[in-house]
């Protein structure tokens, strides 16, 4: 894996996260009690061997780098290799759901030039999976590709997803807006360092493009082979990805395909005593993480680190992020809360079962 060199693609913003994205990167949106969605690449990308990592940041670059810092977390605060902090284009037209601006990486070129390495791992800040990048470098390798994309098949309509046409294992077409059961790309791919350097020349004068959006026309004359994803993976777009792929965690079978012991998802250190749960808390299907204080009940429900639900609030269906505080008697349901939002004592804030209600 000395052959390969990461690259992770922040630079781009949806607005159908709503709230949760306007002072953050989506790459930076916290996830699962203790993480942020660049976690999931980052540590994928270390655990498969791969130790020099470019992570390409947006304008709203203040969250994202606070958060990976010199990615000493992951072991890559390094002489030799390591993480390098990577300027987005901040201005200029491009295409709607545009990922991989060429532009981006037409930027950051110096960047590709200066690794011997000949092949680069290229993924979206936004992939919440387990991966093993190996075997996808090992069959691209293997194959003589120029450039091989994972894809899976979507579970449900995807409009902010590449789908793909694949013919005897080779990407023949690109298609917008897959539907379900249908192929979609993980926004994941592989290629040569040398065919990404000539790619950036070649369409120099249409750099506002996405970079699969210029090479669509030329994919007959390219070796695009596609490898199939089987395990878990999600990408999110939407507020509405954001909770119910966030809810999913609840199921065992998920966190635990995620979370392991043998590769973990590293994520910025922050210390704090365990939760503490006071007489009268009642936890059901929920994910508590340390520092936070239950006097009430709590059910079916993602908390972060330092929430405090007081004595008599009732918490379901939800997700609080760090140091909100539910006061007494107050009711929270099919609600996202921001960091440091305070629900004050008796009052009620619900969502409903298609429309989660976001306070910040």
């Amino acid at each position: 894996m000395d052959r390969v060199i990461g690259l992770i693609a922040g630079n781009f913003e949806t607005k159908d996260m709503g709230e949760l994205t306007e002072d953050r990167t989506i790459g930076s949106l916290p996830y699962g009690g203790n993480y942020r969605l660049v976690d999931f690449p980052l540590s994928n990308m270390v655990n498969s061997g791969i130790n020099t990592i470019g992570l390409i940041t947006p304008y709203k670059y203040r969250s994202i780098i606070d958060h990976v810092g010199a990615g000493k977390a992951w072991d890559l605060d390094r002489k030799n290799g390591g993480l390098f902090v990577l300027p987005g284009s901040v201005f200029g037209v491009h295409s709607e759901n545009s990922h991989f601006l060429l532009r981006d990486i037409r930027r950051n070129q110096i960047y590709l030039e200066r690794s011997p390495a000949p092949y680069i791992l290229v993924s979206a800040a936004n992939v919440i999976s387990h991966m093993d990048y190996r075997p996808l470098i090992m069959e691209h390798i293997r194959s003589g590709a120029d450039i091989t994309m994972v894809y899976n098949i979507a579970d449900r309509d995807e409009p902010h997803r590449l789908g793909i046409t694949v013919e005897n294992g080779a990407v023949t077409g690109f298609k917008p807006n897959p539907r379900k059961y249908e192929d979609a790309m993980l926004d994941t791919f592989v290629i040569s360092r040398d065919l990404l350097m000539k790619i950036i020349e070649w369409y120099a004068a249409i750099d506002y493009l996405d970079f699969f959006e210029a090479i669509e026309g030329d994919l007959d004359k390219m070796d695009v082979r596609a490898w199939k994803y089987e395990g878990y993976a999600r990408q999110m777009f939407t507020s509405r990805d954001y909770f119910e792929y966030s809810m999913e965690l609840l199921n065992l079978d998920v966190a635990r395909e995620i979370f392991t012991r043998e590769n973990p998802i590293a994520t910025k250190a922050a210390e704090a005593a365990p939760a503490k749960y006071l007489d009268g808390a009642k936890v059901k299907n929920s994910l508590i993480s340390s520092g936070s204080l239950i006097e009430g009940e709590v059910d079916h429900s993602i908390l972060f680190r330092g929430v405090k639900v007081g004595k008599g609030a009732k918490v379901r269906n939800s997700i609080i992020m760090q140091s909100c505080v539910v006061e007494d008697g107050a009711v929270v349901e099919n609600v996202i809360l921001d960091k440091s939002q305070v629900v004050k004592a008796g009052s009620v804030i619900k969502g409903t079962g298609d429309t989660t209600f976001i306070k910040s």
